[in-house]
């Protein structure tokens, strides 16, 4: 019988048993898994500005300086614009100009700051191109190729010129994003703790900024309390002849302290008094 009243005392606490691993709030925490922004985007890979939009109306690169074209029909004319041809001309226009911003001479294209404009010109051009044709996997593959080409350019000039690192993302438009160096997980029971520490620690701050304005506001009785007691405890002893432990100085600096207490907090009053007033 011993043995059955036991095992019907266990039985109900074993059907209670619950799953432990999982978090589960009490608190009302609101949760959203973020966005997740693919790799190419500039949001990611640190690009400021798109590709410029230029207006056409250019000449392409190796027709500028052509002396016939300046006298030629206007029909002729168009046939060399940017316009009226392929993409890659407005694109390597892009590149000359990205080159431009940063090069150290006129026949510069070799120099690491070069190299950077050339290849931010060019993930411009394919990000552009992406936000048209998203599925093209292979152009996604050459982009998320050249933006960490770029990352280790940018890192290498970081590490040993950093004024010219800065110069570069200046010009360039580029804001640095090197990857983390601890890769982790975003899961929603990590994501509840950290925002259950948050939650905490402003329940926390509001109540111990409750409790300090509660004692401002008891101070100055308390300072009151203190002088008086200090007060009745040097008569007591000096009436009843026995070492004194409280001395006059002591008593002065808790009445100064009292008196601007007083004082501060009179002159707040009056300033409320005076903003309602107005």
């Amino acid at each position: 019988m011993n043995a059955l009243a036991k095992l019907k005392s266990i039985a109900p606490s074993v059907n209670q048993i619950v799953r432990t691993y999982a978090l589960k709030s009490d608190l009302k925490i609101k949760w959203v898994r973020p966005e997740k922004i693919p790799c190419y985007k500039p949001e990611k890979s640190g690009d400021l500005q798109a590709l410029p939009k230029f207006a056409g109306t250019e000449l392409m690169k190796d027709y500028r300086e052509s002396k016939e074209l300046e006298t030629a029909n206007e029909h002729v004319r168009n046939l060399f614009t940017l316009e009226h041809n392929r993409r890659r001309e407005m694109v390597e226009n892009f590149k000359e100009a990205m080159v431009r911003k940063v090069y150290r001479h006129d026949l510069d294209y070799g120099s690491m700051e070069a190299k950077l404009g050339l290849m931010t010109a060019r993930i411009r051009s394919l990000q552009e191109y992406m936000e048209k044709y998203p599925r093209q996997s292979v152009v996604k593959v050459q982009l998320k190729e050249l933006i960490d080409k770029r990352k280790r350019f940018l890192r290498y000039l970081r590490r040993w010129d950093y004024r010219r690192f800065e110069y570069v993302l200046e010009k360039l438009d580029l804001v640095y994003k090197p990857y983390p160096t601890h890769f982790h997980w975003i899961t929603r029971k990590d994501s509840l703790r950290k925002l259950t520490d948050i939650h905490c620690e402003q329940i926390k701050e509001t109540r111990l900024e409750e409790y300090r304005k509660q004692l401002e506001s008891q101070q100055l009785d308390f300072l009151a309390k203190k002088l008086q007691t200090l007060e009745f405890i040097r008569k007591e002893q000096t009436e009843c002849q026995v070492p004194v432990t409280v001395t006059k100085e002591e008593i002065q600096a808790v009445r100064k302290q009292y008196d601007e207490l007083k004082q501060k907090r009179t002159a707040l009053a009056e300033s409320l008094k005076e903003s309602e007033e107005s």
